[in-house]
């Protein structure tokens, strides 16, 4: 069973969450309902989304299942307001130090960033923040691939990215046929098909090209 949490808050951008929210279910209803996909934020009201909608949140902070995986999405909220807010940082700190995957789609690398996770990590975000994340430092901000995957923290460039790092995720926990099983149940076809087989591999530092067999 993998449980999976997805932090919400004002402003966060729809489909950071409902694209990986529809990754994950259609991956739990191929495993016979296995999995449990919960959406967690501060408080327990609905949350006002970038574009309007509002989502009901299934838990508060604190009063939730253990997160095996544990995703933050992008927004102005993850930028701006939510590295500031000394209870979701903690929280989050916490809760990212004890799941088995951290995941950040967009901007919501900020906000990973901001609580520690991210830190001294290689990550991707919204081609129009590397600069304003590069910036923050303890940081290598990685420009051509759509996610990145460094250790057990998988971060995904903007938006509709965040579909792709999570059928690659779906695929690392559950096998990459089912991954394909899940791509094909939401009919996604990106071209080329399921891009996710492999992150993009670490750079190859002059002291392990000096030791390479020849």
């Amino acid at each position: 069973m993998t449980t999976y949490g997805i932090l919400l808050f004002d402003t966060a951008q729809e489909l950071d969450f409902t694209g990986p929210w529809e990754v994950f279910t259609t991956s739990s209803e191929l495993r016979g309902g296995e999995d449990d996909v919960l959406l967690v934020a501060e408080h327990s009201a609905p949350v006002r989304c970038s574009q309007g909608m509002r989502v009901l949140p299934d838990h508060p902070l604190g009063d939730h299942p253990p997160l095996d995986v544990v995703l933050v999405p992008g927004g102005s909220g993850a930028r701006e307001v939510e590295p500031h807010n000394e209870r979701v940082t903690g929280w989050l700190t916490d809760t990212a130090a004890r799941a088995t995957w951290v995941v950040g789609v967009c901007t919501g690398t900020f906000l990973l960033h901001a609580a520690g996770p991210a830190r001294s990590r290689r990550v991707a975000t919204h081609w129009q923040y590397e600069e304003a994340l590069e910036e923050r430092g303890e940081v290598t901000v990685v420009r051509d691939a759509r996610y990145v995957v460094d250790g057990n923290l998988l971060t995904s460039q903007g938006v509709s990215a965040g579909i792709d790092s999570s059928l690659w995720l779906v695929g690392r926990l559950h096998g990459r046929e089912h991954a394909r099983a899940v791509r094909r149940a939401l009919q996604y076809e990106p071209a080329p098909p399921y891009l996710a087989d492999e992150p993009l591999p670490p750079p190859v530092t002059d002291r392990e090209t000096e030791h390479r067999p020849r």
